[in-house]
């Protein structure tokens, strides 16, 4: 636990910050978000590292896919965070490919990119090490701001 420390141990102006959030929210038949507290929970994190000049690159899993799926897209949470922070959120098409790498590289301090959900890797669930240097890799500094998912040994946790 000695390895543990706190956002405010760590400089991060201009620095990628990669936080792995719970966005595993409630949504209705039509995808409408229907209890939005684990995005609100997310939002103090998020404000500190923007206010402190770092770019935001933000993951997390919704549901249990068995495949791709946009019943299972991580787009209506983007929009409704998006919303609460009155700021944009950009939206990758996957989690490691082509377009989140991209995005990921151009991002500039101050803004946000949402990965697309995190399970429809299949290396998540299975705690996968290759996984876990591609998501490493497009950041500098790592927050596990997802407390209801640290017993999870999942690639984007614990690998």
């Amino acid at each position: 636990m000695s390895d543990i420390i706190s956002i405010k141990d760590i400089d991060l102006n201009k620095k990628k910050v990669f936080i792995r959030c719970d966005f595993n929210v409630p949504q209705d038949d039509f995808l409408n978000i229907t209890d939005d507290r684990r995005i609100r929970s997310a939002i103090p994190t998020i404000r500190y590292c923007l206010d402190n000049g770092c770019s935001v690159i933000l993951a997390s899993h919704l549901g249990r896919p068995k495949e791709i799926s946009s019943k299972y897209s991580l787009e209506p949470v983007a929009k409704r965070l998006a919303r609460l922070l009155d700021k944009e959120v950009i939206m990758a098409k996957d989690i490691i490919g082509e377009d989140a790498k991209s995005k990921a590289a151009n991002l500039k301090a101050s803004e946000i990119l949402m990965l697309e959900n995190l399970r429809f890797e299949k290396g998540e669930t299975k705690n996968d090490e290759n996984l876990a240097k591609e998501l490493a890799s497009m950041a500098e500094v790592y927050i596990n701001d997802a407390f209801g998912v640290c017993h999870r040994a999942h690639a984007s946790v614990e690998a």
